[in-house]
This record gives C-alpha cells, structure tokens and sequence, in this order.
C-alpha cells in the first residue's frame, strides 16, 4: 500500500454586510440568493453526504479528506446550518479513530496574506484561527493551512511559536534542500521528490522545527483544471502515477474543487476514496498521520519569490499578486496597477486605527493587544458569560458603558483584519464584488470609528484609493467603487 491524501481547502471570503450581519442578495449566484448558498448546495452539502447508487448509504467525504474549512465560512454555516459544523466534527473524530489523528486542519482566521501582515496582525490571525479550530473540534490543531499557502520565514516561525507541527506548500515554494550532513542542493517543482516530509527549521536557532509537505503539483493541476475530479477512474489513475516510488503521494486543492468547479466532483472523490483508491493499492489517510509516521530528513529552505517577501500556490511571482501588477491576471489586456494602492488605502487604516484603539482601550484593559486575542472567543460564543470572561481577564475598568465601548473597539480591530481576506487582490477589478466586500469592511471601521468618537482619515484614504485605475466601464478608479459601496450600489 502506498499512502495518499488528499487535501481540500474550502474557503469563502466574509460575505456579510457589515452593518446587518447578514448576506446580501448575489445577483449572479442565482438561482440562490448568494454565492454561499449556491457553493453549499453544489459542494459543501454535497460532499457531507454522497450516495454512490440509489438507496445506498450516504458516504461523508470529509470522513476521507483531509480539509480545513475556513473560519468566516464557519460563521456563516453556524446560523445556516449548524448540523453541518457537526458534521465536520464528527468526520474529524471518525478519521483520529481510523487513523489515530483526525482529518481536520485549522486555517489562519480571515485569510489574509500572511507574509504581507505585520508581526501582530499575523500573530492575531494564527491565535484565532486555533481558537476557532479547538471551538469547532474539540481539540489541538496540529497543522495550519495557510491562506494561498503564502510563507516567509517568518510566518513559518510563527507556527512554530503558536505549537504547530505541521504546513503544507507547493512544490514551487521549495528552494533548497539538504540530507542529512550533505549540502544544500537547490530544487524545482520537477525535481522536488513530494513523496519526503522536510524540516523547517525555526529562525532563531533554537532547534526548533516545523515538518513541511510540498504537494505534488502535477496530481493537483490534473484535478483541479485538467478534469481527473470529475472521474473516479481518472483521479485514481492520476494518483497512482505520482505515487510510484513512493511510500505516500499528497494532492492538495480548492476543497470547491470537487462539485463546484467539477460537476459530479463529489460522486467521483467519494467512489475514490470509499473504493477504488484501496482496491488499487492507495490507502487515504491525513497529513498529520503521516506526520505521525514518517520523520523529516531533509532540511529545507523556501523560496521566497523576487522581492523576499515570501511564496504562494497561486502566484508566480511570489505573493504579489496581492500587492502589485505582478503579471497574474485572468482577462488579457487589463491591468492590475489598482492592487498596490488598494493594500495602502487599506495599510492607512490599519495603522492610524491601531493608534485610536490603543489610545481608547488603554484606560479601559490591561492589554488591549491581548484583549484582541481574547475576543475571538465572543466572537465563537456570543453570550453574556464569553462577554463576562473577557472583561474579567482583561478589563480595569467595569461598567455597561465600559463594557460596551470596549466591545465597540475590538469590533473596530475586526473589521480592520476582515478587510485584508486575499480575494480582494486576487481576480481582474478593484470593482469587483471581492474587492467590494473588502471596502464594505473599510466603510464600516470608518462609521465604528465616528461613532466612538474618532476622526478617522477618510479624505487620505480615499485619496489613496483614487490612484487605483478600474477596469471596468463603469468607474474610473477606487474612489468612485467606494462612494458606490456607501451608497449601496
């Protein structure tokens, strides 16, 4: 037998309008009333529950894939469907029975750029993201899917710090390695052998490392573009060439991948996993199992693309896709010279904002940084006693209205993180609807802001945005899709 895992991320970016908390109506999600609905119906729904001939029993796929759901999607399942969240749970548990570690990996909280966060935005984002994953299932996370699989050292060090054992990458991310006593041997994606766990080692000479699992690249692009998810027989076939040699083959895609980009995706990965895999020699398991059995014996080194700033799955030009016109685009002659103004837009209220929070919550908690830290814990359980264990581990002064600005202010600090999730860097226009929740969440920091009292730096802001050219026919640039995000259309 060799192993196989295969790895699905399934993600959403915030939908909700900020305001009301609720999403709005897609117009182009329909039949449904919005995007999430209509994904759910197609693959996340879908996957939970399979059935491989008429009256036989419903397979859950996520009982077989290894996956990390995104905690923004989480909230949304949470008030749609809550049994859905359960049955993660269960899947999980069903896998660590299996296999002795479950299937679930945590993911970093709003699904921003990691590399392109500072120390504290980034320490933030991993801290709710574990606090979500341990919520949700009822234990430790052991790996982190990173958004974008984007890395730097950094951000590995980080995961090394928040007790992680684990990440995965492309096999593009890889720039050196190194066996044990032998020197450093630069590598491609062709050359890269993903069939070894490599050791990271943490930055600061302590010893400490994080085991690292580069997918194999040729296998995902086959399933997620090349049609093999769309057909058992193909994607087993298409595993079983990357495993030879090997004593485990990893696949890791958009978890949409299957019944949403691929129509049947959820059929063909359940006859995979459920059948065919094992009766031809596969046998699926988890990357923490794997972790579990196969120790790192090569040290490696990633790239850290053109300005080292770090790598990803979806960029070739390292992360810049997500701060420049790096030359990632889906329509031929657009340009996408909007992306650098729109992350210093966005840059110009994170920072002035840190400034008026901290000026504000200092009289009022002990550390307002680790108060933020904290709130992701009302933020997963919004009642009274999660309100009350904050203000008692943080608070110096109480009172309802102590309270009740505190809240205000890390609600500030939300929404400044939520408005950095990649999507908005990631298609054609800075008038598209990812950008657009993006600045939803910039308009509603910016009416949080006034409310308590503040004078934030809207004209510089939206000066900032006037610089990033639209592509679409109906704005000019930034600050005309903004003014149309204030006034609702």
């Amino acid at each position: 037998m060799t192993f196989v895992v295969v790895h699905g991320h399934f993600y959403q970016p915030p939908r909700e309008d900020p305001w009301a908390d609720e999403v709005p109506r897609e117009p182009s999600a329909a039949p449904f009333h919005d995007w999430n609905e209509r994904i759910d119906a197609e693959c996340y729904s879908a996957n939970a529950s399979v059935r491989l001939e008429e009256g036989g029993a419903a397979l859950d796929n996520f009982a077989r894939l290894s996956f990390n759901v995104g905690p923004t999607l989480l909230r949304w399942f949470d008030r749609r469907d809550p049994a859905f969240v359960a049955g993660l749970r269960l899947a999980d548990r069903a896998s660590a029975e299996r296999l002795g570690h479950g299937n679930a990996m945590a993911q970093s909280y709003s699904h921003s750029i990691l590399p392109l966060c500072d120390p504290l935005d980034r320490a933030t984002e991993i801290r709710w993201g574990l606090a979500d994953f341990r919520h949700r299932f009822g234990r430790s996370a052991e790996g982190m899917w990173l958004p974008e699989t984007a890395a730097d050292e950094a951000t590995l060090s980080d995961l090394i710090d928040h007790g992680l054992r684990f990440a995965v990458l492309s096999p593009r991310q890889a720039a050196r390695i190194r066996a044990p006593g032998g020197e450093w041997i630069g590598v491609t994606p062709e050359t890269l052998d993903t069939g070894r766990v490599y050791r990271f080692a943490h930055r600061d000479g302590s010893g400490r490392s994080l085991a690292l699992f580069f997918y194999d690249g040729a296998a995902a692009q086959a399933l997620a573009f090349n049609g093999a998810a769309s057909d058992a027989g193909r994607l087993v076939d298409r595993l079983i060439d990357s495993a030879l040699g090997r004593p485990f083959v990893t696949v890791a895609v958009d978890g949409e991948t299957f019944g949403h980009h691929h129509r049947h995706g959820d059929l063909a990965l359940a006859r995979a996993l459920y059948r065919d895999a094992e009766a031809r020699g596969l046998r699926p398991t988890n990357f923490a199992a794997l972790a579990a059995r196969f120790a790192p014996a090569f040290d490696v080194e990633i790239d850290l693309g053109p300005f080292g700033e770090g790598s990803s799955w979806s960029c070739a030009h390292g992360v810049g896709r997500w701060r420049r016109d790096c030359g990632c685009k889906f329509t031929p002659g657009t340009s996408q010279a909007w992306r650098g103004p729109l992350r210093a837009a966005l840059d110009l209220l994170r920072d002035s904002t840190r400034a008026f929070y901290l000026a504000e919550a200092a009289p009022l908690v002990r550390d307002p940084w680790a108060a933020r830290d904290g709130y992701v814990h009302v933020l997963l359980d919004p009642n009274a006693a999660s309100r009350g264990r904050l203000f008692g581990e943080y608070a110096t002064l109480r009172g309802l209205r102590e309270e009740s600005r505190v809240l205000a202010l890390l609600e500030l600090q939300r929404h400044a993180l939520l408005m950095y999730a990649s999507c908005a860097w990631f298609f054609d226009d800075v008038g598209g609807l990812e950008a657009r929740l993006a600045l939803r969440r910039a308009a509603r920091l910016l009416d949080l802001w006034r409310a308590l009292g503040g004078t934030p730096p809207e004209r510089r802001f939206v000066d900032l945005l006037a610089e990033a050219p639209a592509n679409g026919p109906a704005q000019k640039n930034g600050a005309d899709v903004f003014r149309e995000v204030l006034t609702g259309s």
